[in-house]
């Protein structure tokens, strides 16, 4: 019996070492260091702390009342948030259809027949057995699909999640669209006023024989051009609300929104450790979890080498012993045990197993590309934040310039020392400054937007 005993511990040993029983461990070459860029220095890895920008509430990052609506009608309705659902309960499916297959099978199949021989009374016999199976799992042929079935559902929940954050991220995202278009549409009708009230001005100075018809052709271009960039605008306001509806699942329509100088997100971050990017984004957690039903694909793979042990039986009642008919019936009762051995198929399963290995190292090279993808965008939104908040300074001393430079030139004109062609001049340059401040303001909320779906923001 010891012998027995010690057989079987040195069997259970070598199989343990073929990794047929073995749990997923996250590979040792999986490297997380140095994810993020520095924003300051060129090449130098950012030092990180163990807060993290990402594990904010959304609400707490997106404080809009409007947009907050939008945002949860968007959790609610969004068809992408709702089909990665489905896509979960799908696998939830598939991970009780693996756990219950540690049950045995069972399974009544009532029979009876009616036969007469030339003419003959009739006899009548019946069989009600109930038969049963049960594979004994010694060599991880069950182990390994309800592992893989576990760690897939896990994959579809992080993807629900990485669905989620990109939700969030798309409306908020349209939002501050509309509140720039807004704003740029608001200076560029009020410029309009401004070179609509120019030119009746300038008609009336040349029917007063104090300006010449080249002064008021340039004034009516000028107020042209920028009466034809609002349609543009326009439009772009349409599409955007048609895009967001989209996303809400709704007919396209109005838009209730605010403006966009009331909007406050926040302006200091932690980015956390990189290692809080295994822990936060659902993607890359998503890509392990692929990197894991790939390592249990190959377990199963391996424990196809060995045999298949099956218990049956059957038990039920019979009037058919053989040639006899018995009334009333007689328990009729059975046990079989058969082991399966993989022999001539062993080719195939070589070949299916260097088939899961291949599978398994790309869905390691993947889950490190995902790792890096994700600093990357760390390190890009942390740098466009950077580079839009050093713009801003620079921009609001342009136009304050530009403003300036305006009024004292229109000034000039009215006391007869410039010409009307400075004035239209001074006027545009104030009108694409007003433009790109406001382009400038909404690059600054993306970059904000970025990093919090960088960071794995809004994924609760």
């Amino acid at each position: 019996m010891k012998k027995e005993i010690i057989t079987l511990m040195c069997a259970t040993a070598l199989l343990s070492s073929c990794h047929i029983y073995k749990s997923y461990d996250r590979p040792e070459d999986i490297t997380v260091e140095g994810l993020y860029r520095d924003t300051v220095a060129g090449g130098d890895t950012l030092a990180a702390d163990t807060a993290n920008f990402g594990n904010l509430p959304w609400k707490e990052v997106f404080t809009d009342a409007r947009l907050q609506a939008l945002i949860e009608q968007a959790l609610i309705n969004n068809p992408d948030l709702r089909s990665a659902a489905l896509t979960v309960k799908q696998a939830q499916a598939a991970l009780m259809s693996a756990r219950l297959a540690y049950a045995p099978m069972l399974s009544l199949s009532p029979q009876g027949t009616v036969s007469s021989w030339d003419k003959g009374k009739a006899t009548q016999t019946y069989s009600l057995p109930v038969t049963a199976s049960w594979q004994i799992d010694l060599f991880g042929q069950l182990l390994n699909p309800k592992r893989k079935a576990q760690v897939s559902l896990k994959q579809t929940q992080f993807y629900e999640q990485a669905v989620q954050t990109q939700v969030i991220a798309n409306v908020a995202n349209m939002y501050y669209t509309l509140l720039m278009l807004d704003r740029q549409l608001q200076i560029s009708e009020a410029t309009c006023d401004i070179l609509k009230r120019n030119l009746e001005t300038v008609e009336a100075m040349k029917e007063a024989a104090m300006a010449n018809s080249a002064a008021v052709e340039q004034s009516r271009t000028a107020y042209a051009q920028v009466l034809a960039s609002l349609p543009d605008i326009r439009q772009s306001i349409r599409e955007t609300e048609n895009a967001l509806c989209l996303m809400l699942n709704q007919p396209a329509q109005s838009i209730a929104r605010g403006a966009l100088e009331e909007q406050q997100l926040p302006s200091e971050f932690s980015t956390g450790i990189p290692l809080q990017l295994l822990s936060n984004r659902p993607d890359v957690k998503a890509a392990e979890m692929s990197l894991a039903a790939s390592y249990y694909d190959t377990n199963s793979a391996r424990a196809a080498f060995y045999p298949q042990i099956t218990l049956s039986g059957s038990a039920g009642w019979t009037n058919s012993a053989g040639s006899a008919i018995v009334n009333p019936g007689k328990l009729l009762a059975s046990a079989i045990g058969s082991l399966t051995q993989p022999l001539f198929y062993r080719g195939a399963n070589i070949a299916r197993l260097k088939q899961a290995k291949a599978q398994e190292e790309q869905a390691k090279i993947q889950f490190q590309t995902t790792l890096l993808q994700a600093g990357n965008e760390v390190s890009n939104a942390l740098y466009q934040y950077q580079m839009t908040s050093d713009k801003a300074v620079s921009r609001e001393i342009q136009v304050n310039s530009a403003r300036k430079a305006a009024e004292d030139t229109k000034e000039l004109f009215n006391l007869g020392t410039s010409t009307y062609l400075e004035v239209l001049s001074a006027e545009q340059s104030y009108l694409s400054a007003q433009l790109s401040e406001v382009a400038d303001t909404f690059d600054r909320m993306q970059s904000v937007i970025s990093l919090y779906q960088a960071l794995g923001g809004g994924r609760e």
